[in-house]
């Protein structure tokens, strides 16, 4: 008999971490959530490290990366540590978060819409870094880079089939081998609905002359 495939849209058990609401409410700060695809991207930092990249107070990103750990998130590195400089690096190497399985309750939607909330900032952050990068770009980078924007008319279900069709396959890239001239690629994907435009007030009815 054979075996059902995984569901593309499932949890990675070695991959992801599965955020539960304590996790959520740390994620709530997009800085946050920035320090977590670094470390990510980059491999293991200091907060001196991090302070510096991302401009901020060294008390600031101290805080931040006490409030990571103690969510479970990161961890310090006591390989590379020293008496001096304590590093962190990312416990998973993914994030997963289903809206859909979250319970009715109002406190639970919202630490769903404040994790959006925050992940979207982070995100629009880390495409005003992407700016400032964009002209040092080789040419061979430049030669494969994306950008684009399609505007489709789904349905949630339609949606979630659409969800899972692109994880497929992003999840095949994943995994391949690594090779010298890899590095670190960055792919977006939003699927949100518009804002709906306001109505338009309708004109009062003019009085009888």
């Amino acid at each position: 008999m054979a075996l059902e495939p995984p569901d593309p849209l499932a949890p990675h058990p070695e991959r992801d971490v599965v955020l539960d609401t304590a996790a959520l409410r740390v994620l709530a700060h997009p800085m946050r959530l920035s320090f977590l695809h670094h470390l990510r991207d980059h491999g293991p930092a200091t907060g001196r490290r991090l302070a510096a990249h991302f401009a901020l107070d060294s008390g600031a990103v101290s805080y931040h990366l006490r409030k990571l750990a103690a969510g479970g998130l990161i961890e310090e590195d006591v390989e590379r540590g020293t008496r001096r400089d304590r590093w962190w690096r990312v416990k998973a190497q993914g994030l997963y978060h289903d809206p859909a399985t979250v319970e009715d309750g109002e406190g639970e939607q919202e630490d769903s819409r404040a994790y959006l909330h925050s992940t979207l900032l982070a995100y629009g952050d880390a495409l005003r870094r992407y700016t400032a990068d964009a002209p040092h770009l080789s040419r061979d980078w430049l030669n494969v880079t994306m950008t684009s924007e399609r505007s489709l008319r789904l349905t949630p279900a339609q949606l979630t089939d659409l969800k899972r069709d692109l994880v497929a396959v992003i999840d095949r890239y994943r995994d391949l081998p690594a090779e010298p001239d890899a590095r670190p690629v960055s792919l977006h994907i939003h699927a949100l609905p518009p804002p709906e435009l306001p109505s338009e007030p309708r004109p009062e009815p003019r009085p009888r002359q």
